[in-house]
């Protein structure tokens, strides 16, 4: 018989188990406790969406859609597209079910994001995020929230310390088209020393130019203009509110300059969470205004705002978090005849709210060493005695609470027949 070739998982996914499970779950509580101090609903869309959904919103010209979106065809005929962020598909929604009679919506979601792009630490073809927006506001009050939310959930994660927000704005339409003529002017004097991609896109895209990486643009890129001398009285104006916004809410902030969106729908306020606990520079949240997407979508003009995060990233700034042992026992039958009732015990428990490990298989002395092993500290031994009121044995490893105590504890949530048990330590 020919041997069967064991699968092997595709290069650049995850599969995520244990420590790093954990990590990654505490992130997702976190932000589950946080979005609801911050009243924000939860929302789900399509893991895929019609293609134009992504090439329209993030922009046919810029990496994401040319190189990194896995894109096909279906049987159908139409062409979609795994979704490599949340906020597109998010307007998308907001404009097809009709969502416009709720506005402002305050909105999270999460889940799995798709990029082809080259796999590396914290970095993944297939990834999660965690996501908040806010549609249909157009007031600074409006990014100041959501910044707050994002503060908050990093203190709640006790990540804060080593991690920066650094906070730009990108003015209003007027700002944006003054400021770009300028860009275009100084850039030009310097084609030819600029890199083969900032000439691109000095063409498609000359504010990506001021985040360039490579060492041949970084001078050009610094002399460039400031954005401030571009700004309108209002594009000024709502920059000083969300200042003082964030000064009120205790959120501290860097100004960053040469902080910039590409797009020409992104307006005022752009930001990111950055840190080095992970080696170079990195950002773990990052996000900013979007006036005009919902128009690029074929909606009404309508203002949003938002931000996204890698759950992975957060994950790994994380320690290892504590496992709560309180709560959790194994309840283990002496003998085979006694699993039925052993069952019964784990069923009361439960409803009581404890976490039971209940073992399948092996000797009474097998699967007490296997909960050992699991660092399972309280083990409840189901025997078969004649007195019905001695059934039950609980062993307590060094743990928290003494043995007496657990014993009480257990006693309370059981009823009569279990009124006594004995106990010991070990």
């Amino acid at each position: 018989m020919a041997r069967i070739e064991t699968p092997k998982r595709i290069r650049g996914t995850q599969d995520i188990f244990g420590d790093e499970q954990r990590r990654f779950a505490r992130v997702l509580e976190a932000f589950e406790k946080v979005r609801r101090l911050y009243a924000f609903q939860r929302v789900d869309i399509p893991v895929f969406e019609d293609t134009q959904v992504f090439a329209r919103s993030i922009g046919e010209t810029t990496d994401v859609v040319s190189k990194e979106m896995y894109s096909f065809e279906d049987r159908g005929g139409d062409s979609v597209t795994l979704r490599p962020e949340f906020t597109a598909g998010i307007c998308r929604a907001y404009l097809t079910e009709g969502w416009q009679q709720y506005a402002p919506l305050k909105l999270v979601t999460s889940g799995p994001v798709f990029r082809y792009e080259r796999p590396q630490k914290g970095r993944y073809r297939q990834f999660h995020q965690i996501d908040a927006e806010v549609i249909g506001a157009a007031e600074p009050a409006a990014d100041v929230e959501l910044l707050a939310f994002a503060d908050q959930l990093l203190h709640e994660l006790g990540i804060a310390d080593g991690v920066t927000l650094q906070l730009n704005t990108l003015g209003d339409a007027e700002t944006r088209d003054a400021w770009r003529g300028a860009l275009v002017a100084h850039f030009e004097k310097h084609r030819g020393e600029l890199s083969e991609d900032s000439l691109v896109r000095l063409d498609k895209n000359p504010m990506r130019i001021l985040d360039s990486k490579d060492p041949r643009d970084r001078p050009i890129a610094d002399a460039a203009p400031d954005i401030d001398a571009y700004l309108s009285n209002e594009a000024g104006a709502f920059f000083e509110a969300v200042k003082k916004g964030l000064d009120a809410a205790g959120v501290k902030f860097e100004r960053n300059a040469r902080l910039v969106r590409g797009l020409d729908y992104y307006r005022h306020t752009a930001f990111e969470f950055v840190t080095d606990r992970l080696g170079a520079q990195g950002t773990v949240l990052a996000g900013g205004r979007y006036d005009g997407l919902i128009e690029a979508l074929g909606g009404p003009h309508t203002p949003g705002v938002g931000w996204a995060a890698g759950v992975e990233r957060l994950a790994m700034l994380l320690d290892e978090p504590a496992v709560d042992l309180s709560r959790l026992i194994a309840v283990v039958p002496d003998e085979p005849q006694m699993e039925a009732e052993a069952q019964k015990l784990a069923r009361m428990l439960r409803e009581k709210g404890w976490e039971v490990e209940l073992g399948f298989r092996g000797a009474g002395n097998k699967r007490a060493d296997s909960a050992k092993r699991k660092g399972i500290q309280a083990i409840l031994f189901v025997r078969a005695e004649d007195n019905p009121q001695r059934r039950l044995h609980l062993t307590h490893l060094a743990g928290q609470e003494t043995a007496a105590k657990l014993l009480l504890r257990v006693l309370g949530d059981l009823p009569e027949p279990y009124a006594e048990m004995s106990g010991d330590n070990e």
